[in-house]
């Protein structure tokens, strides 16, 4: 595998774009990806029971396991917009169907912004005219500014991997920054790739990703209404068709783990008002479900993240957001760690308090990447979650979003 500049355009036969459109008062808030020719389609959709429109309408498109397009909204969320949102997915899906020259059940729609506002339909159709005059191979990063809300950074990732001798791209850009907890954190993520693979086995393998990358980080304990990942793969690298468990498979599959995982991790490094990225590591566990449990219960702690925004070593809410957690460990076999650029320090084994040097805990603490690993001795299973400190800065965002 080769990690790439590169963007969502970057694969072979896809088109971007990103405008504005007056959805927001001055950034980009469109954006279109499109193949030159039909694509396999997948994609993973938020467990929240309040589902956006465009959540619902594209679950009926999946159904068909192929797409041409996607047309992505920003600063409107189309949530709790009853009939008319689902209308409005509907008409916007024709519309750009129109302007592409493809079926309207051949188009994917996203929104994210603000829960309980109307689409403004006009403004959408220009955005659509817009962006069809403007889609070209090197609009990637345009249409990944135009998917933010409060993201302070865009979030690309590009890769190449040899499979049977022809170079196959798979390439992504996702959005989020709050509203972020496992359980599909809230986000939007959109995956191309020129690889040829069935319906069927990317469909699996974007569920299965998914629980070790998008459901293993937390910003702030909330999951939203629109959370989406779409992959879509259209075959123009030549390569053989991807059989599962082919040795084509599985260096394919480690190609995509790394696109979904490195964007897992620029959302939390970009999560509303941080300022400390954590990784926390379970090994040694019974089984491989026990280990994400406790690692999400340990990033998803308010007081785990509350220390960290102090470069406080309380390891004691480590251990308590642990047993809370409902996985099964034994308390006492527990040895922990803190670790960073800055060094690394050992403050529990086997379960028993361990004397540390508090000045070497906080020089370790105020780097800006964390790592915390706990050995728990149970057996051979291990995970890892992503997450943030807590700041006062997350109350400000949120205190102020709607405006």
């Amino acid at each position: 595998m080769n990690v790439m500049e590169g963007n969502i355009a970057s694969p072979a036969g896809f088109k971007a774009a990103g405008i504005h459109a007056g959805l927001k008062k001055s950034r980009k808030d469109m954006a279109m990806i499109v193949s030159e020719c039909p694509a396999v389609s997948a994609a993973a959709f938020t467990t929240n029971r309040v589902k956006a429109a465009p959540v619902l309408y594209d679950m009926k498109i999946l159904e068909k396991g192929c797409a041409r397009a996607v047309v992505v909204n920003s600063g409107n969320a189309n949530a709790c917009t009853g009939d008319q949102g689902y209308k409005d997915c509907e008409e916007t899906a024709a519309y750009a169907a129109s302007r592409l020259a493809i079926a309207p059940d051949e188009v994917f729609v996203s929104s994210t912004g603000v829960i309980g506002k109307m689409l403004d339909m006009k403004k959408i159709k220009s955005g659509i005219d817009a962006l069809s005059s403007e889609l070209g191979y090197d609009g990637g990063s345009a249409a990944a500014e135009a998917i933010l809300t409060t993201d302070t950074v865009k979030k690309e990732v590009c890769v190449s991997v040899n499979l049977g001798g022809k170079e196959v791209k798979i390439a992504g850009m996702a959005k989020g920054s709050g509203m972020i907890h496992p359980n599909m954190a809230t986000m939007l993520c959109f995956i191309t790739s020129d690889a040829a693979i069935s319906h069927d086995v990317l469909q699996d393998l974007l569920g299965s990703t998914v629980e070790d990358t998008f459901n293993m980080i937390s910003v702030d304990g909330d999951t939203s209404t629109n959370d989406t990942v779409i992959v879509l793969a259209n075959g123009m690298a030549g390569n053989e068709m991807i059989e599962k468990g082919s040795d084509d498979y599985n260096a394919f599959r480690q190609a995509f783990d790394y696109v979904l995982r490195e964007l897992a991790k620029k959302i939390v490094k970009d999560g509303e008002g941080a300022d400390r990225f954590i990784e926390m590591t379970v090994e040694g566990a019974s089984s491989r479900n026990d280990a994400r449990v406790l690692a999400r219960s340990v990033v998803s702690s308010s007081l785990v993240k509350a220390a960290f925004f102090g470069s406080d070593a309380n390891w004691g809410r480590i251990l308590c957001a642990m047993g809370y957690s409902g996985a099964a460990f034994s308390p006492e076999k527990v040895d922990l760690y803190y670790s960073s650029d800055a060094g690394s320090i050992q403050v529990l084994h086997s379960g028993s308090p361990l004397a540390f040097d508090e000045t070497e805990a906080k020089k370790i603490l105020l780097e800006k990447e964390i790592y915390v690993r706990a050995v728990l001795h149970d057996g051979c299973a291990c995970a890892s979650a992503w997450g943030c400190d807590l700041t006062y800065d997350y109350v400000r965002i949120n205190g102020d979003y709607r405006s």
